[in-house]
């Protein structure tokens, strides 16, 4: 084992040898444990070494021969190396910081006994039930309490005492009769007659009533209908409802005039 063997490790870890040189160095290297060891602590010196450029592995040949340019070199690089600890020692204080304020963060979550609130975000007072007020007793014939539409009249009959309530809304093909019967006893069949102005009569609907009548003591829910008519409200004299017997004749039950 001779002792330029020994001394190529650097040179071949640096890759400067030639092709022969370098096959014999690997098979001094495969028997020679101190030449290994060596050259496996360099393996991070070349790594370094790599990363320099032509221009400062020049400058570094200058200073060999310039010892104020060495000096300035030197100096550049202790400055450097203290402005790189300045920064990683910032670097370290700032994660510091933050994992502080990450971790206070958390502990406030954990021990609060709900979520904070969002930042810009106001309390809203509770807000109480609204209460529904009373509402109004169903007015017309109408079930349900909806509010018919259109000129109210009403009449009763002082002798059959039918009571009727009737509303005429105008519309274009003539007149929409909404009414509702009170009063009126039953079994029978009744019929709602138009009277217009002119002596013409119009028979608009007709129906049944049960034994019990309608609005009576035995049956004190009254009777709501909807009928139409061709007639205009300004054309029409009196509305009629009459009682029908077997034979067809007609008799009024309660008249209602215009």
């Amino acid at each position: 084992m001779s002792r330029p063997d020994h001394m190529d490790v650097a040179a071949y870890a640096l890759g400067v040898l030639d092709e022969q040189d370098t096959e014999r160095f690997e098979e001094h290297l495969a028997t020679c444990w101190a030449c290994a060891a060596e050259l496996e602590t360099m393996v991070p010196v070349v790594g370094l070494l790599s990363d320099i450029d032509g221009e400062t592995m020049m400058a570094l040949e200058q200073t060999a021969t310039d010892p104020a340019l060495l000096n300035r070199t030197l100096g550049a690089v202790r400055a450097d190396r203290r402005r790189t600890r300045f920064r990683q020692l910032l670097a370290t204080a700032a994660a510091v910081v933050v994992f502080g304020a990450l971790s206070g963060y958390g502990f406030v979550n954990v021990t609060d006994s709900g979520p904070a609130p969002l930042a810009g975000a106001t309390p809203s007072a509770p807000v109480d039930p609204v209460t529904p007020g009373p509402t109004a007793p169903p007015s017309g014939p109408g079930v349900g309490g909806t509010e018919e539409e259109g000129d109210q009249v009403e009449a009763t009959d002082p002798t059959t005492g039918v009571q009727t309530t009737m509303f005429l809304v105008k519309r274009e093909y003539g007149t929409r009769i909404n009414f509702s019967l009170r009063k009126l006893p039953g079994p029978r069949t009744c019929r709602l007659v138009v009277v217009r102005k002119n002596a013409s009569t119009e028979v608009l609907s007709s129906w049944s009533v049960p034994d019990g009548g309608y609005g009576t003591s035995t049956r004190p829910q009254g009777l709501e209908l909807s009928a139409s008519t061709s007639a205009a409200v300004a054309d029409i004299k009196q509305l009629q409802v009459q009682s029908v017997d077997a034979n067809g004749v007609a008799s009024p039950l309660v008249t209602l005039p215009m």
